[in-house]
């Protein structure tokens, strides 16, 4: 039951005004043993929030940053890192270049202050890794079976309009678990169900928002293993080698960077699993597929994980709806 509730909620999520009253009927289920097994399994980390996951472009900014730090100051570094609310993850990695994260914001100039208060406050430079290109990004994978990549992830094709911004703000937090979870959104935001259910939808359909659903936590889920893999591929060529790497299965994302001082590498992807040979042997696979096998790269297993919240591109939006009392 926990895993029907995960796992076939991750996109496609109703919305309609009662939609944990639709998932109970095609469970047997009344809403209120719905929404209690969903508290229950928030609680306990299965998952983060049951809200929005936005393409690249629908607003607000952010970039891949890493730091080298000494091993003695990792922890002193990561707290430091991790205490800034525009830092959405936060790891260390197994590579000399041991701590990556990501900076968000309204705007880059927004980023680009955070990043250099990180450098100023750690004594340590930061590497601006900013995406160039998506070709896969999809954490919403099957949890009974390997993951298989659908269609390619694109831009929005254009950011949402500020009066849109309150409700993306409200849907990066993620729906309350209530009967009519859209309800209590349209009363903070003086609107009507409907008109959020409309937005919702016309987000999906238009490409700006990516899937609407449970976000899982895929560590507490048992998969514990997870490498980030770079290569450095000549610019002419990384854009049909990120295209076949997206297709290939156990890719969750993958997508063209900005190379950066002492850091060669423009191509990325990551694959989860429940262990590390699993993880090699579809990094294997898929580099094999790509053409990539001969390219040079390194392989980046997670180790520690400082901090994982959603992204909040719109968090201004929220504070303003603090402020005004809604």
């Amino acid at each position: 039951m926990d895993l029907a509730l995960l796992d076939g909620w991750q996109r496609g999520f109703p919305l309609c005004d009662e939609p944990f009253h639709a998932i109970g009927q095609t469970l047997g289920l009344g809403a209120d043993a719905v929404i209690a097994r969903y508290a229950q399994l928030q609680r306990t980390g299965a998952f983060s929030r049951i809200g929005a996951v936005f393409a690249p472009g629908a607003g607000g900014a952010s970039t891949l940053a890493a730091m080298a730090v000494p091993p003695g100051r990792l922890e002193q570094v990561a707290a430091l890192v991790s205490a800034h609310a525009g830092v959405n993850h936060n790891y260390e990695r197994e590579h000399a270049v041991n701590l990556w994260f990501v900076a968000t914001g309204g705007d880059a100039a927004q980023v680009e202050e955070l990043l250099r208060a990180i450098e100023q406050d750690s004594g340590l430079p930061v590497l601006r890794l900013p995406m160039l290109r998506p070709y896969r990004i999809d954490t919403a994978f099957g949890l009974r079976q390997q993951h298989t990549p659908g269609g390619p992830t694109h831009r929005a094709p254009a950011p949402l309009p500020p009066a849109e911004g309150p409700l993306a703000a409200l849907a990066e937090q993620g729906l309350p678990l209530a009967p009519r979870p859209y309800g209590a959104w349209a009363a903070q935001l003086g609107c009507g169900a409907r008109d959020v259910l409309d937005t919702l939808s016309r987000w999906l359909a238009q490409g700006q928002l990516q899937r609407f659903g449970v976000v899982v936590r895929h560590h507490e889920l048992g998969y514990t293993a997870n490498a980030m893999t770079v290569f450095d591929v000549p610019d002419a060529e990384v854009d049909a080698c990120g295209e076949a790497l997206a297709r290939s299965p156990g890719v969750t994302l993958a997508y063209r960077r900005a190379r950066a001082s002492g850091w060669p590498y423009n191509l990325y992807c990551m694959v989860h699993g429940r262990d590390r040979q699993a993880v090699r042997a579809a990094v294997a696979q898929a580099a094999a597929c790509a053409g990539l096998a001969a390219r040079p790269q390194a392989q980046l297993f997670s180790l520690r994980r400082f901090k994982q919240t959603g992204a909040r591109r719109f968090a201004h939006h929220a504070s303003n709806l603090i402020a005004s009392g809604a």
